[in-house]
């Protein structure tokens, strides 16, 4: 099968401002490089500011504008303190993706733990919940404004294999599309993306955990590999832009065809 071949930028996010959490690593990491190269202005926030640091020093080194902000996806006023530094630093908010996975161990239901199902509502749900509202207040003053959300395939049907996150990212698909109902008049679009499986440090994590998870995900890929983190990440970027201007409160899956 052909892999992605990167393209060159269309400007799609020229002049924008775009906040990105999860940053550090995978889809987050692809994104901020992405959004950059399409023209935005980024803040990326995630916990390990070593990691963040090494993104915004790459971006800049392309010609890009970047900063980075520590934060914790558990911690609320952490969300909240992050979000304002984008105003601190640019004035408004035009984008943001909302990326976080905490690390469940694989496994049944009834082998899910309480743990696990605090730990995915805390980064899975809530923390979407808090950065959504602190983002939009930041939008609602200018009259526009964008935010993609990162679900995940397993939210779209059964996760037998984790079904603390699947549940979560559930439940945040059904805030997306709550949230661009409410927050349209106000000129905030809402969106979310599924991803299926992606070549991440995540799902090399679980391919630890259990040996032979890469290639059971594949099979199940009608175009017979992982994503890119990058094409995960172009999907998000055409949300974010103004091509996607009449696109609110849609689902997307991007799966290599494995939801069909």
């Amino acid at each position: 099968m052909t892999n992605h071949t990167e393209t060159a930028p269309l400007g799609l996010l020229t002049g924008k401002v775009v906040f990105i959490t999860g940053a550090s690593r995978g889809i987050g990491a692809a994104a901020a490089r992405l959004f950059a190269r399409e023209g935005a202005s980024v803040v990326l926030a995630a916990r390990s500011t070593a990691a963040l640091e090494r993104v915004v020093a790459d971006i800049r080194a392309d010609g890009g504008t970047a900063d980075a902000v520590t934060m914790d996806l558990a911690d609320r006023d952490s969300i909240r303190a992050a979000v304002a530094r984008v105003d601190d630093l640019h004035g408004r908010l035009d984008g943001a993706f909302n990326n976080g996975a905490a690390l469940q161990q694989p496994g049944s239901t009834e082998t899910t733990s309480d743990d696990d199902i605090d730990g995915q509502y805390t980064v899975n749900f809530r923390a979407h919940w808090t950065a959504m509202t602190a983002e939009y207040a930041l939008m609602r003053r200018s009259g526009a404004g964008a935010i993609v959300n990162t679900s995940s395939i397993g939210s779209r049907r059964s996760n037998p294999g984790l079904p603390a996150y699947g549940a979560m990212k559930r439940a945040l698909n059904s805030l997306t599309e709550t949230a661009a109902v409410d927050w349209a008049p106000h000129g905030v679009r809402v969106n979310a993306i599924t991803p299926g499986g992606t070549d991440t440090e995540m799902v090399d994590a679980w391919e630890s955990e259990a040996p032979g998870t890469k290639d059971f995900m594949i099979a199940s890929v009608p175009l017979g590999r992982l994503a890119e983190p990058t094409e995960i990440a172009e999907v998000a970027a055409w949300l974010l832009s103004d091509r996607a201007s009449y696109v609110t409160g849609a689902v997307i899956p991007v799966d290599g065809g494995a939801g069909a």
